[in-house]
């Protein structure tokens, strides 16, 4: 799976927040989490996962998408 950190970026400025520690404070996560999902260098746990849906009504099955795999025969 892919987390796409766009998606998140911009619901969460729709919202009226433009900067990480606006997130972490309205998803009552540590600034350092919320600049990590910011950024992209991780993506959400289940638990976050759970507060940007609560918080922002974004799902999971938005900010995570399939990664195509190509499979080739030997």
């Amino acid at each position: 799976m892919h987390y796409d950190r766009t998606t998140l970026r911009g619901i969460a400025t729709a919202h009226g927040h433009g900067h990480y520690t606006d997130v972490a404070r309205a998803l009552e996560i540590a600034p350092v989490t919320a600049w990590r999902l910011w950024t992209g260098k991780t993506a959400p746990s289940a638990a976050v996962a759970s507060r940007v849906e609560a918080t922002y009504g974004l799902p999971l099955s938005r900010l995570l998408t399939p990664i195509e795999q190509k499979c080739e025969a030997a």
